[in-house]
């Protein structure tokens, strides 16, 4: 854990960013993590067995030390911790209009002297509510979903399992909503809170019987529900639960347990048992939470931001108390101090911490000192700090003789631990900074898809090289603004990051086809693996579909070993069954030399089977290149096997190609010709499949 300086968030379109007054530690789900973040590798690995399995199928198909260097690099990542915030709105970003400077938010923001969160994902507080109290805003939002899926009428009975911050609230809601309440811990502190906030209580650390008491409390009978918001790795509390309930009682797990449930528990009784997500509807819909797309109140009254207002409105009307839970107080500067009386202390609650009044709002911090470049040492920027750039991109960077002046991400704790890492001068949250300094010659364009192109053109106007992952535009209109940009600059370099034609193997091939006397015929096939139909790379906005974004790499690679252009593309997809069929395509592609290549992107194999494997037929011979880590040769003479210690797919050299390139002038690594035909090969192979069809280009 570390108590991290950062570059100021900015927001931008639908989003607010928050000065925070004060926030609060969720006890249960933030200390899980923290000990999950101490856990040595064997406890981590117990705790995630399905990752393991994961983890098992990379190391068949990638082999062992790429499968290692993946998994130390997730175990890597930053996570920011928090998610009950409240504080001042310091700016909106376009498209908020109903939230004004000054005004008091609560929000999931993190612990953080400056937020930026969502839109969907604040609510104005009270004035009659304070900053501690609006605090417990998410946190009470969760406990109201759980109590909203129990559907509590006045008069109900239920039992509430687990007394920290969640089965308190969970409480007072019940309470609220005029029903009984049978609270059931081991702690006797938290069972008094409990009574104060009217409910009957079983101590079971002194060896209470929750289900005696229930059926006791309710004449034998059994309770109308049970609402879980405990945390145990053991099964016995649904039992209990299941046990305590009347026929036809209904169960709501908020907290996390053990679930390998006993059929006769729910068969005799026909019992209901629900798993609440989280502060309520719209949780982890992208288009909700970041895009602002509301569900209509008439169809959903209840969305997590009319949570959140619903909560607020208990606290301002004294439905909900949340003073007797508020066990701790930290100020913000010792918020590691706060996580060890969490860890340590069975009877903290309520761990608040409180932030300055004045805070450091600038974009961008300087993270090493590092020396400006020497003469004859390009100077570099890179925009984005995701998976790709800390996994593949800048440890590739980082070996060459570039300096390394920005990293831009508008995740400040991804650019910072990304320049702390990689040795970057300064990690910033606008990327303006790079383009304005004209001291970086180069630019490095690692976001999303759907910006390749703008970045690219922006970049360029600003004289600027260019190195952009690909694809380069998602559409023709795109595709046509870059190639008038490129062609308005054209002592500028423009790149795409198709590194497969920079593999070793890629290079070993072409050395065995010199000299060949016919057209090739080239069989690439693509073991993709699902991704999701929700996923950004499926949005046709976002990520273009997964041809456009992944299948152009495959279309460069058999263009480049024919050294010929694509000149006509026939695709067909899969049939109607699957939520996602783009993603299961055979391409055919005609060459202007003759040779004909084929391409099967197919997402719907197993991970067990290797991803990328290419055949190269030639003069009564053939080439089969495996995954990047072994090449066999059939009919070539001083061919046999060609094999690299580890899979190598041309990232390192590509990117030492560029910026070798960058530095000495001269031509570049790939004509932009080449990367416009590619680009319009790509998109011709969707709209081909779509209309079923062949085009030319």
């Amino acid at each position: 854990m570390e108590l991290a300086d950062l570059p100021c968030p900015r927001p931008m379109r639908g989003q607010v960013l928050i000065k925070t007054r004060a926030s609060l530690i969720s006890a249960g789900t933030e200390r899980m993590l923290v000990e999950f973040s101490q856990a040595n590798l064997i406890q981590k690995a117990r705790q995630q067995p399905d990752k393991v399995k994961q983890v098992l199928d990379k190391m068949r198909t990638d082999g062992l030390m790429p499968t290692l260097e993946a998994v130390f690099r997730k175990l890597d990542e930053p996570l920011p911790l928090g998610y009950c915030n409240v504080g001042t709105v310091l700016e909106v970003g376009a498209g908020v209009h109903d939230l004004a400077p000054g005004e008091r938010v609560a929000s999931n923001g993190s612990h953080a002297e400056v937020v930026c969160v969502p839109r969907r994902l604040c609510a104005k507080v009270p004035e009659g509510v304070g900053d501690e109290a609006a605090a417990f805003t998410v946190l009470g939002s969760i406990a109201l979903q759980g109590v909203r899926l129990a559907a509590p009428t006045l008069g109900e009975r239920f039992v509430v399992f687990g007394m920290g911050l969640l089965g308190l609230l969970t409480v007072q809601l019940l309470r609220a909503s005029g029903c009984e309440v049978l609270a059931v811990d081991l702690s006797e502190e938290r069972l008094a809170l409990a009574e104060a906030h009217g409910a009957r209580t079983v101590n079971i650390g002194q060896g209470g019987d929750p289900i005696a008491a229930a059926n006791v409390w309710t004449g034998g009978v059994g309770v109308d529900g049970a609402i879980i918001t405990a945390s145990a790795k053991s099964d016995a509390i649904v039992h209990q639960a299941a046990e305590s309930c009347r026929k036809r009682g209904r169960i709501i797990l908020v907290g996390v347990v053990g679930l390998n449930l006993r059929r006769d528990d729910f068969y005799k009784k026909e019992l209901s048992f629900q798993v609440s997500c989280s502060y309520g509807p719209g949780r982890y819909d992208e288009k909700y939470e970041q895009g602002g797309q509301d569900y209509p109140l008439g169809y959903v009254r209840w969305t997590e931001q009319r949570n959140f207002e619903a909560v607020l409105g208990a606290l301002d009307a004294g439905r909900i108390r949340v003073e007797d839970i508020v066990t701790h107080r930290f100020p913000f500067g010792r918020a590691i101090d706060a996580y060890e009386q969490i860890s340590s202390n069975a009877g903290a609650l309520g761990v608040v911490l409180a932030y300055p009044e004045e805070v450091d709002t600038a974009q961008a911090l300087t993270v090493t000192q590092a020396q400006a470049p020497s003469a004859g040492r390009a100077s570099v920027g890179i925009i984005g700090a995701g998976m790709f750039a800390n996994s593949i991109l800048l440890p590739a960077l980082a070996k060459t003789d570039a300096h390394l002046a920005y990293i831009a991400d508008l995740n400040a704790a991804a650019a910072g631990h990304a320049a702390k890492k990689f040795g970057v001068a300064q990690a910033v949250t606008d990327y303006q900074a790079i383009l304005a300094d004209d001291a970086v010659s180069a630019v490095f364009v690692l976001v999303g898809h759907h910006l390749h192109a703008r970045f690219v053109c922006e970049a360029l106007e600003a004289g600027k090289h260019v190195f952009v992952e690909k694809p380069l535009a998602m559409n023709e209109e795109e595709l046509a603004q870059v190639g008038e940009a490129a062609a308005a600059h054209p002592d500028r370099l423009v790149m795409v990051g198709f590194n497969r034609r920079f593999s070793p193997h890629t290079r070993r091939i072409q050395q065995a086809l010199a000299g060949r006397n016919e057209p090739l015929t080239l069989t690439m096939t693509v073991n993709a693996g699902a991704i999701p139909a929700d996923h950004w790379t499926q949005d046709p906005e976002r990520g273009g579909g997964r041809i456009i974004g992944e299948g152009c790499h495959f279309i460069d690679l058999l263009s480049h070993i024919a050294g010929s252009p694509v000149v006509a593309v026939s695709s067909m997809i899969v049939g109607e069954g699957p939520a996602v069929r783009d993603d299961k395509m055979a391409i055919l592609l005609t060459f202007g030399d003759g040779s004909v290549g084929n391409v099967n992107y197919f997402a719907n194999g197993s991970k067990r089977y290797p991803k990328e494997m290419l055949e190269v037929f030639s003069d009564g011979r053939v080439l089969r290149m495996e995954n990047f880590r072994v090449t066999r040769g059939y009919g070539f003479a001083g061919l046999n096997k060609f094999k690299t210690s580890r899979q190598d797919k041309g990232h390192a050299s590509e990117v030492a190609a560029f910026v070798d390139a960058i530095t000495k002038g001269g031509e570049p690594v790939i004509p932009f010709a080449q990367l416009h035909n590619i680009t319009r090969a790509t998109l011709a192979a969707v709209e081909s499949a779509r209309a079923r069809t062949t085009i030319t280009l």
